[in-house]
């Protein structure tokens, strides 16, 4: 079980600003997400994309911004749970938060900050026949863990990102990766296609392009996947797991479930602080919606400042609030 001030669900570039505007108020925030590494989209989508409306910085790449502010929230010590998704919501007598994941990880918590970008990523999954019966028998949507893949017989499909990114680290520890891409080039970044390339053409990857899977075969576990070219021509590749890696489909979730007040998938708040109709529960960044909403980062910063105010107060009723710029306090760390 996990204790804590704040429990920000959502860690991309606003949740994880809002670390820094509560560490500010000595408040301590623990972070959930879904996706099994920090930054959100921006990691997830477009880890190369420059950004050019962040202020002090006229480009800099949306992987780069991820870990200036991962290295802005350290003095803060923000402790995570990565790879799981916020399933229910309850309170105890005295009013705090508890909030349970998927995987059963339990986080008391006085407020709850929801950053969860356009909601609760889930996998774009492939239609396939059995698919279904063999998630978590060998179809994997995401790499928590690469160790799990060590020495095994990977198949890989996809042409962006993720699949390219993904299909080189794992080529170095896998006893075999296949990557399979419906067209003839990737959507990925150039580099990363070209180590594909030049890891396809040492043989230390299979490499089928114009290709689709096609069916899974294998009893209680996956053993092998079938592709097939443009042509019609099927192949047969052994395999001990698949993973589709076809982009993530964003889905508000559990989190809709909870009364809180809902317009077209976003949650409305209350401009004076970014509160939600449920004391002590706040949304910001592309999750929320008001008069005027702008889905912009830099917006969800300023929105942050002004929930971290009004969420100390929350959490510490009793408590005088003293606002002074960091030029006069400094980051004073825990």
């Amino acid at each position: 079980m996990v204790t804590t001030d704040i429990c920000v669900i959502g860690a991309g570039p606003v949740g994880l600003f809002s670390v820094f505007e509560a560490g500010l108020l000595r408040m301590r925030c623990h972070i959930v997400d879904v996706l099994p590494q920090i930054g959100g989209q921006l990691s997830e989508i477009y880890p190369k994309k420059p950004i050019y409306d962040i202020p002090g910085y006229p480009e800099i790449k949306a992987e780069e911004l991820v870990e200036k502010i991962y290295q802005q929230i350290q003095p803060f010590k923000p402790t995570f749970t990565l790879g799981e998704r916020v399933d229910s919501l309850s309170r105890t007598e005295a009013g705090d938060f508890i909030i349970i994941t998927a995987d059963q990880t339990q986080i008391n918590a006085k407020a709850i900050v929801i950053a969860g970008g356009l909601g609760c990523f889930e996998p774009r999954k492939p239609t396939l026949d059995r698919l279904e019966y063999f998630e978590g028998r060998g179809v994997e949507y995401m790499v928590k863990n690469p160790e799990k893949f060590r020495d095994k017989k990977l198949v890989i499909a996809g042409g962006g990102d993720s699949a390219l990114d993904w299909s080189i680290y794992l080529a170095e520890i896998a006893e075999s990766v296949t990557l399979v891409h419906r067209n003839e080039s990737f959507r990925g970044a150039p580099d990363s296609t070209e180590k594909v390339l030049h890891l396809a053409s040492q043989g230390r990857l299979e490499l089928f392009l114009n290709a689709s899977l096609h069916s899974l075969q294998g009893n209680g576990v996956l053993t092998a996947v079938e592709i097939i070219n443009k042509k019609g021509l099927v192949n047969k590749i052994d395999a001990d797991y698949m993973i589709p890696l076809f982009g993530l489909s964003p889905k508000l979730g559990p989190i809709g479930e909870w009364g809180l007040n809902i317009d077209k998938n976003a949650i409305e708040v209350n401009t004076l602080d970014y509160s939600t109709n449920i004391p002590g529960i706040y949304a910001i960044g592309d999750i929320n919606t008001y008069p005027g909403k702008l889905k912009l980062i830099l917006c969800g910063f300023h929105e942050a400042a002004l929930m971290a105010q009004s969420a100390f107060k929350f959490v510490y009723p009793h408590h005088k609030l003293s606002f002074k710029y960091t030029t006069v306090n400094g980051i004073n760390s825990f």
